[in-house]
């Protein structure tokens, strides 16, 4: 397997109680007070970097935005931007193509599940970006948004994830 587009990854725990059942909470029970609870603890993980010139979150597909009515990704990196005071581009990374949830597929699945999926709608004038979801367990989807950035001409991808799940065994 060829080495990952984005940089480094900073996380704040793994994906195991009570972090898990919080991330839950936000996503399934919309308890956006967690998203500023993980937004701020992210911006201390990240502290002083002033190499990182900007935030994106990672979109969710159109169908899924809707049933859920917020994009947990964004809320948490609404507020990693006020607290690194850092421009955040909301509408700049979209989701171009929907398809079953990452977690519900097997890991050797999940690549080819996103590959294509994402596109920036402008120009990054940026060094540095900063990329932020609420779990990573594969990477895939992280892979696939730093490749597009890098062929963009963003040099360096910086992940700012909540949790980090242990890669599970293939389902046969």
């Amino acid at each position: 397997m060829a080495a990952p587009a984005f940089d480094c990854t900073i996380v704040l725990g793994d994906y195991a109680p009570p972090l898990d059942g919080m991330v839950t909470a936000l996503k399934s029970g919309g308890r956006l007070d967690l998203a500023r609870v993980f937004g701020h603890l992210l911006a201390e993980r990240v502290g002083l970097r002033p190499s990182i010139d900007c935030l994106l979150a990672v979109p969710l597909a159109r169908r899924r935005q809707q049933q859920r009515g917020f994009n947990q990704s964004l809320e948490i990196a609404r507020v990693v931007a006020r607290h690194l005071a850092l421009p955040l581009l909301r509408r700049d990374l979209v989701r171009t193509a929907g398809g079953p949830p990452q977690q519900s597929l097997p890991l050797r699945a999940r690549r080819d599940n996103v590959k294509g999926a994402f596109e920036l709608r402008s120009t990054l004038a940026v060094r540095c970006a900063a990329v932020v979801d609420d779990v990573m367990t594969s990477g895939a989807t992280l892979d696939e948004v730093a490749r597009v950035l890098k062929r963009a001409g963003v040099e360096q991808i910086v992940n700012l994830v909540v949790a980090r799940t242990p890669e599970l065994p293939e389902r046969g």
